[in-house]
């Protein structure tokens, strides 16, 4: 779909933690681009896809800057003295860099605010061994601001003026991430916009502006499993005085009398408990600690045993969390 817009995609690997399988997976559909925030996971993009363009997607850190020279190609940024250390960087290393400029449309996460984007770019430009690409935006993020035509707009004029006053080509426009889809379906998205950095609408299959299914996708390309390592049949409400749990919170529970309990070997160590979805429609997520999830399993369709496994779809940050853990294990199912 953005292939057919005229737009590059780099598809973002962070949820994954660049794992290797799904890199290769990325990289047969099509990506011109693998995107990541972390450094290690593109130095690991590089190792194991060597020759595809890589964009640091965090705003890279001046103590950063040699690293982020050595391990990407594009990095998106917002601040003069970063580019500067950036430049040296590059200059050491005899590279050039290509660094998108990030204009914030409203939605307060990263980016110059759009009256102060032009100084930024006409100075940034005197940088050697510093290619200014483009103009990028982020959206949806941490405001919640929906891309529309307007914003995207926006974008557009503030990249025409950097032209005016640079004389720069700016050709390239980044226009968000998976909120941006569907604006872009809609045939409403500028084609001035040629680049959007996908994950989670590649990876869940899901439209992030309301989390339903994307339209010819799947949402079970990755699951989280775990093993019953308790099943008993205890009262819904705790005994006794109570405080706050472990992690300072005051809990308020259901009384739904004598219920079924499972505990599985995971907990909030490995995962975001609350972006659990089980398989089984009849299980409900209570909760949990450092290294257990509290299942209600008393409606369960399947009858349960100790030892048995049960599977969750993953919501971003479920699976964000689980693909960081280094004691959640990574299986590759392959032919599905």
């Amino acid at each position: 779909m953005c292939h057919a817009h005229g737009a590059k995609v780099a598809c973002v690997s962070k949820v994954i933690c660049a794992h290797p399988a799904v890199l290769q997976a990325l990289v047969d559909a099509g990506a011109d681009m693998l995107a990541d925030s972390r450094i290690q996971n593109l130095q690991l993009i590089g190792e194991k896809q060597p020759g595809i363009p890589r964009l640091l997607l965090r705003l890279p850190a001046v103590g950063q800057a040699e690293d982020a020279v050595l391990h990407s190609e594009y990095s998106l940024n917002s601040s003069l003295e970063t580019l500067a250390a950036i430049s040296r960087s590059a200059r050491e290393l005899n590279q050039t860099h290509r660094a998108i400029i990030m204009v914030d449309v409203g939605d307060l996460r990263e980016g110059v605010w759009p009256d102060r984007v032009v100084p930024l770019v006409t100075k940034a430009a005197r940088l050697p061994n510093i290619d200014i690409a483009g103009l990028g935006t982020n959206l949806a993020c941490y405001g919640g601001v929906i891309p529309t035509l307007e914003n995207m707009q926006t974008l557009i004029e503030c990249r025409d003026a950097c032209r005016k006053a640079t004389g720069l080509p700016l050709d390239l426009l980044s226009g968000g991430n998976s909120a941006n889809l569907p604006l872009l379906a809609s045939g409403k998205m500028p084609h001035e916009i040629n680049h959007f950095r996908i994950g989670e609408a590649i990876i869940l299959g899901r439209n992030v502006l309301d989390r339903s299914p994307w339209q010819g996708t799947r949402q079970d390309g990755l699951r989280v499993v775990a093993e019953i390592i308790e099943l008993e049949s205890k009262p819904s409400v705790p005994i006794g005085q109570r405080g706050q749990d472990a992690f300072g919170n005051q809990v308020e529970f259901e009384d739904r009398g004598i219920r079924r309990r499972a505990l599985l070997n995971l907990g909030r160590q490995d995962v975001d408990v609350e972006g659990l979805m089980p398989d089984d429609g009849g299980i409900i997520v209570l909760g949990g600690s450092s290294d257990h999830v509290v299942l209600d399993v008393s409606d369960a369709k399947n009858e349960l045993k100790l030892g048995d496994e049960v599977g969750f779809m993953p919501t971003y940050s479920a699976l964000l969390a689980a693909s960081t853990s280094p004691y959640v294990e990574k299986v590759v199912i392959p032919g599905l």
